[in-house]
């Protein structure tokens, strides 16, 4: 069950997603283009406030939107409804949110 609420949020989400997909590849390309290894890639990500701010976004983003679309798996294909919908729902997205954030938090703060 997908409320227009939902709906809306997961097309914002998606429309975030867009832009930080494109830097991030891009900065993967840049990386291995310039032949640096996982030590140089970690010196220059570590202590970087924008480093970290632009991957807690897309973790906000993929967490918001990865949780709606397991909802909408659960509803269609699982036959759940009610709290059992709704503890999917969170666990995926609090689990997404919290894993990514302390990868943020272990690779750009140090």
């Amino acid at each position: 069950m997908l409320s227009p609420r939902l709906f809306v949020a997961q097309r914002l989400t998606a429309a975030l997603m867009a832009p930080l997909v494109a830097g991030h590849l891009s900065g993967i390309i840049y990386a291995i283009q310039g032949g640096l290894d996982a030590a140089e890639i970690l010196s220059r990500t570590q202590g970087s406030v924008a480093f970290a701010l632009f991957y807690q976004a897309f973790v906000v983003a993929v967490s918001l939107h990865a949780a709606i679309g397991i909802r909408v798996i659960c509803f269609e294909w699982g036959k759940l409804s009610g709290r059992l919908l709704d503890l999917a729902t969170w666990a995926t997205g609090l689990t997404l949110f919290a894993t990514g954030s302390f990868a943020v938090a272990t690779l750009a703060l140090g």
